[in-house]
């Protein structure tokens, strides 16, 4: 029996889920930072008295660093392992959350969200790509999404520091808190093996084997006899290798997609709480809102994860896409409290849902050797999306005084690009192996 066939005919078992919740957790952490900035921002525009577009470009530098982060991290990671990056860019981006705390101007800011973003965009596409090379493919999909849930736990609870704390100590404490999880590294160390699929695309066929026997064990199943796959190592041709035979249809089809995914996310999401402000609410109360609309997220995740390995990767991507599209269309339109937590709410569960189908789909889609920097590249052009959304938005604010109907209608139109690239370009990954998909 090969290896990777191993991996996916053990049972779901305790040991499965123990990765999923340690690798969540540094997911959760991530997403905890990502919300902080996003409650700071219209704190700080008014502290330092910054204009909608330089308010913008610290919501973009973070996506800067993070399209830097993803795109060499992701190559690094098919070299030096899933582990060793996963551990290294949550301490990066911890410690560069905490200076954050510590910034005295506009210019100093921008430097230290760079390098939160290179530690975040560096550690999404590494965990999820460590989760699912460990997950039988029966579940591989139910356990990807609910990876992808800890975004949602993240965001809320920087929704609740946000409400309880920056109103009342300001919002540099906000950062100082988010700096913790570099302790959560010291427990990594212990708690997360190496993939055994990449050691054994590294020819470390030893390695890889006693990996398998460990998880065999915690599975309660006996040990089978294993041979070493015959793969091509597609990690010699790197960049080149996503361009070539049925590589390219899936690269177009990534790339367009994390584009239009990062877009609309960081682009609503980011400037939420400063679009609630700029309507006329208190910053309480608009805190107060995103939290309802936060906690949207986390339904919307467990409804995909349900539904992933059930309907399969490519209807549930496109269903929940048309969801989002339809909800920021009409959000930009509604003005009473009721029903900007009504749309608000759909838009979090229709596009956080779509996440996690987008980080269960993205790894099935490349052979274990070039996994991480395929999973990497498509993550960092679609930062792009992110660092180009919240200037957009800020350029919209000024030129035409705060026509938010204009601001969702182009997120919504952003999200139909990416369904119509799913549509035309996806292929069904459901019930097909790793080492399957890579044929």
């Amino acid at each position: 029996m090969r290896l990777g066939e191993r991996l996916d005919t053990l049972p779901l078992s305790r040991f499965h889920w123990s990765i999923v919740a340690v690798s969540g957790m540094g997911w959760m952490f991530d997403a905890m930072d990502s919300g902080l900035v996003s409650f700071v921002l219209p704190v700080l525009a008014k502290e330092w008295g910054l204009t909608p577009m330089q308010v913008g470009r610290i919501g973009s530098m973070g996506l800067v660093g993070m399209f830097a982060g993803a795109i060499l991290v992701g190559m690094v990671a098919d070299r030096f392992g899933r582990k060793l990056l996963f551990q290294t860019t949550l301490a990066v981006f911890s410690v560069a959350t905490g200076l954050c705390g510590l910034t005295w101007n506009y210019g100093s800011i921008l430097v230290m969200r760079f390098f939160v973003g290179f530690g975040l965009g560096g550690e999404l596409p590494v965990a999820s790509t460590l989760v699912s090379e460990f997950s039988p493919k029966a579940h591989r999909g139910k356990l990807v999404v609910i990876l992808e849930s800890f975004w949602a736990f993240g965001w809320a609870l920087a929704a609740i520091v946000a409400y309880l704390l920056i109103p009342r100590f300001g919002w540099r404490i906000a950062f100082l808190l988010g700096s913790l999880p570099v302790l959560y590294v010291l427990y990594l160390r212990r708690a997360v093996p190496e993939s055994p699929r990449f050691l054994e695309s590294q020819g470390r066929w030893e390695e890889a084997v006693a990996v398998v026997r460990s998880v065999e064990t915690a599975c309660g199943q006996s040990p089978e006899p294993l041979e070493p796959g015959t793969a091509p190592r597609a990690q010699s041709q790197g960049f080149r290798a996503l361009w070539s035979g049925t590589m390219l249809r899936r690269t177009v089809m990534l790339w367009i997609l994390w584009f239009a995914m990062v877009y609309s996310y960081y682009g609503i999401f980011t400037w939420l709480p400063s679009l609630l402000v700029a309507s006329g609410h208190s910053l309480v109360k608009s805190f107060s809102y995103v939290l309802v609309i936060t906690a949207a997220q986390i339904p919307g995740y467990f409804s995909a994860a349900w539904l992933v390995d059930r309907w399969g990767r490519k209807s549930t991507l496109v269903a929940y896409l048309v969801g989002c599209a339809v909800s920021a269309l009409v959000f930009g339109r509604v003005a009473t409290p009721s029903s900007i937590m009504l749309w608000g709410s759909l838009i979090s569960f229709f596009n956080l849902g779509a996440w996690g189908v987008v980080y269960t789909y993205t790894p099935e889609s490349y052979p274990t050797a070039l996994r991480g920097t395929g999973s990497g590249w498509a993550a960092g052009v679609g930062r792009i999306g992110g660092i180009i959304a919240p200037l957009v938005v800020g350029f919209i604010m000024e030129r035409w005084q705060g026509r938010q109907d204009i601001v969702f209608a182009q997120f919504a139109a952003v999200v139909v690009v990416g369904l119509l690239a799913v549509v035309a370009l996806g292929e069904e990954t459901q019930g097909r192996s790793l080492e399957q998909i890579a044929a």
